[in-house]
């Protein structure tokens, strides 16, 4: 089960199809034990957070899954002799307050991250391996089924080839969303990761095509 929502607001909890780059980054925070805030007295001891976003993201869809969801309530009633319910930004309590979370189930993607610092490439990769802080897929309920690295270490070769050949042949028509630095012909997300702590996000643009679409595309 994962997670990956880049619209929620307040008791309705989105998530994309595939994972989202905020997700992603996130993801790699934890691992990495690295803070929401940046403080000038963390510079060096964690990479900044632009460093990270500046990774080039591309997401093969080896399994897209289905969505769920899941209704959740909170509050309403009371605990012992207290009523017990969630706190209004006015003061005091709500009753019971409604949500609904939605989740990709059995779902499987191979996430690449590209970029020219061999040096932090490798330092994420190892984050990876013996995370600080507990890391999950979208939502602290949902912890990966498997390791979240590759075996093998990092791949030396573009992004594009290393998404449309690492593994086991795969169909065709499989699908995959490729970060491109102009928006021409491309889709938005609203997931590139600005600020954390006030939970700041900038606009990013994909492409969205097939593994045949990018076999095509090495050859040329």
């Amino acid at each position: 089960m994962q997670s990956w929502g880049t619209t929620s607001r307040f008791t309705e909890r989105d998530t994309g199809t595939e994972p989202s780059k905020s997700g992603v980054i996130g993801l790699l925070c934890a691992a990495l034990g690295k803070p929401r805030r940046e403080e000038p007295e963390h510079a060096g001891r964690w990479p900044r957070l632009s460093d990270l976003a500046s990774l080039r993201m591309g997401v093969r869809i080896d399994r897209p899954g289905n969505v769920g969801v899941d209704f959740q309530t909170a509050g309403g009633g009371s605990m012992g002799r207290s009523p017990y319910g969630v706190a209004r930004v006015q003061g005091g309590l709500f009753g019971s307050v409604m949500s609904w979370r939605y989740y990709l189930q059995d779902a499987s993607f191979l996430v690449g991250l590209s970029g020219n610092n061999q040096e932090l490439l490798r330092l994420l990769h190892e984050a990876l391996r013996k995370p600080v802080w507990q890391i999950y897929l979208g939502r602290k309920s949902y912890l990966p089924g498997i390791p979240p690295y590759l075996a093998d270490g990092l791949v030396d070769m573009d992004l594009s080839t290393a998404l449309s050949c690492y593994g086991e042949p795969l169909d065709d028509d499989v699908r995959v969303v490729l970060e491109i630095p102009f928006s021409q012909g491309a889709e938005s997300r609203t997931d590139q990761p600005i600020d954390f702590y006030r939970r700041r996000f900038g606009r990013r643009y994909v492409k969205v095509t097939t593994l045949a679409e990018l076999n095509r595309s090495s050859r040329r």
